[in-house]
């Protein structure tokens, strides 16, 4: 019987041409197309029922009062990058019982999002003319941007406003030293840290009046009032927060499969430690193993609570991330973004050494000098959490790249220097207003041609 799924390979050996993909390229190509073009269906199904969904909840709410709003917080992203403004909303909504603030969201997924969980009222201004709309109906003197969306310079086309970049987090990454800061009237910025990296790429720039620090005025809000998930005792609190495995070797910061079951396990068998574990959610997406080893640390924190009730350790999946950083005794991180986050509540810090030998490592900041955890042992790495814990040289140390990156962090410091700049830049609006008061307006509403399209999956 004649077998159609062989063929003859060299030497008169047969051969599955089920294994040979390369030979009929033209499937490998009909097939990605044709699961991309289902995804991009759904996406677009999604899409639709986000925008009827929001619609309808938007018609059940009070139309926003003319004229109230003085600050805009211009989000041009979907629902995947809301952490970028999460962050801000406990500092922009005690600024906003002086400066009434309004979030503009673009894109439907994310207005969704915003009207469950922000503090702060939302507008949805998915095309052009929508944003045209508010801004005629409010006075908006100032606008807020937390990343470097291209739309961005949709909203930037309007004058008689300061546009200003307020980012969404501190770091040494090239994110933070982009020459994108030069499209924005002023940004606000960490630090004396911040300013010396934007020096080494930003030519002919007024730093003195465009790059105004003002810390971190998060950190004023990491407690802020929010219940412990455990009660207080003698144990240290050691807060585990590993980043996920990453996509490049260069990227493979993770530290789960390296450092983490061992250096949990040994933490866990000490009675004397309370264990906060912070996974990054895409922990595992790309690696079987790494996801394995996150779940292996879930179920080990599960086991020591059923044995031992009083030690409330605790799983963190949470979308609030503040209480976490303060009130760990000890934070054990990867390289990402939570290094500053937690360098900003000004105590003692581990970062764990990457295993991958192909891991970038910027020294040029505070990896210079930090404290570095590397993968051995449970026991010899539970010894080296303890000596930083209670290494007060290690925290004079910190102190140092503290200053650096963030100034005076004195609880309420850094909010009321984010309010004094938000105060200079109202002052600096009305005085060019008055200089500019008997000018003839231009009219900045012109019709042009948009793309309509939303992005998909938003």
């Amino acid at each position: 019987m004649r077998n159609d799924r062989l063929s003859v390979g060299p030497g008169g050996h047969p051969r599955d041409i089920r294994r040979s993909p390369a030979r009929y390229p033209w499937t490998v190509r009909f097939r990605r197309d044709a699961q991309r073009a289902v995804k991009l269906a759904k996406d677009i199904m999604q899409s639709r029922r986000g925008q009827r969904e929001l619609l309808a909840r938007l018609a059940e709410l009070p139309p926003l009062e003319p004229h109230r709003y003085r600050i805009g917080v211009y989000f041009a992203d979907g629902r995947v990058n809301l952490y970028q403004l999460r962050q801000w909303y406990k500092p922009l909504a005690e600024l906003a019982q002086t400066y009434p603030v309004l979030i503009l969201s673009r894109t439907s997924g994310a207005a969704l999002a915003l009207l469950d969980e922000s503090p702060l009222p939302v507008a949805y201004v998915r095309r052009v003319v929508d944003l045209e709309q508010v801004i005629h109906d409010q006075d908006l003197h100032v606008v807020f941007y937390v990343n470097q969306n291209a739309k961005n310079f949709q909203m930037m086309r309007y004058g008689r406003r300061w546009h200003v970049f307020i980012n969404h987090g501190e770091s040494d990454k090239m994110y933070m030293t982009t020459n994108q800061f030069k499209a924005y009237d002023y940004a606000l910025i960490a630090g004396d840290a911040a300013r010396a990296r934007l020096e080494k790429v930003l030519w002919d720039y007024d730093f003195d009046k465009r790059a105004i620090p003002i810390g971190r005025p998060q950190a004023d809000h990491y407690l802020d009032g929010t219940s412990l998930p455990y009660t207080p005792d003698e144990r240290d609190v050691v807060l585990y927060a590993p980043t996920w495995e990453g996509d490049r070797g260069a990227a493979a910061y993770g530290s789960i499969t390296s450092h983490g079951v061992q250096l949990v396990r040994g933490l866990l068998a000490t009675g004397r430690h309370r264990m906060i574990y912070r996974p990054h959610p895409r922990s595992g997406i790309g690696d079987h193993a790494y996801g394995a080893a996150n779940r292996e640390i879930i179920a080990a924190i599960a086991a020591a609570n059923a044995a031992d009730p009083t030690a409330q350790h605790v799983y963190d999946d949470g979308p609030s991330l503040g209480w976490q950083l303060a009130a760990a005794d000890v934070a054990i991180v990867d390289i990402s973004a939570m290094v500053y986050d937690r360098l900003a509540a000004g105590k003692q810090l581990l970062i764990t050494r990457p295993a991958n030998p192909e891991a970038q490592i910027d020294t040029g900041g505070y990896l210079q000098a930090c404290e570095w955890l590397e993968a051995t042992d449970a026991a010899s790495m539970v010894a080296r959490v303890d000596e930083v814990a209670h290494d007060a040289a290690a925290l004079e140390r910190l102190g140092i790249w503290v200053e650096r990156y963030f100034g005076d962090t004195t609880p309420g410091v850094t909010t009321k220097r984010f309010h004094d700049a938000v105060d200079h830049l109202m002052a600096e609006w009305e005085r060019f207003a008055t200089l500019h008061a008997g000018e003839e307006e231009v009219d900045e509403f012109e019709e042009e041609d948009e793309d309509e399209a939303e992005t998909l999956g938003a």
